[in-house]
């Protein structure tokens, strides 16, 4: 197998992919990107000890945190809208979440295309 090289910008934006995605796994992650698992583990611990930070790349990735209990007041009425509320709230990061991780998938995905689009030669 011929060995690729990948532009800094590209490994960058992958680190930046698997950190900032819940529930990640550099397996998957690899694999959307076409990259062997062990390149991307790699490109990830090199990273970490950039940063210097211990590379923990057997992590399943970020959670985005839901209120453990609804508060609840005597009041009835006012602690189902005060439950409503916080449960919209949850809802409301886990979609932040979710739109910053396609925005980076989509980024990532344009340059590679970029990238890949160079390289031919019809």
């Amino acid at each position: 197998m011929a060995m690729k090289n990948y532009p800094e910008e590209f490994k960058a934006d992958a680190v930046a992919l698997y950190e900032s995605t819940p529930g990640a796994t550099i397996k998957g992650i690899a694999q959307d990107l076409g990259v062997s698992r062990e390149t991307l583990r790699l490109w990830v611990r090199r990273a970490a000890e950039k940063r210097g930070q211990l590379a923990v790349t057997g992590r399943a990735g970020p959670e985005v945190t839901e209120p453990a209990a609804s508060p609840v007041r005597s009041g009835g009425r006012v602690g189902q809208l005060e439950a409503r509320v916080a449960e919209l709230e949850a809802t409301n990061r886990r979609l932040e979440a979710e739109k910053r991780t396609l925005a980076t998938e989509r980024e990532i995905l344009r340059k590679a295309a970029k990238y890949f689009a160079g390289e031919t030669t019809w």
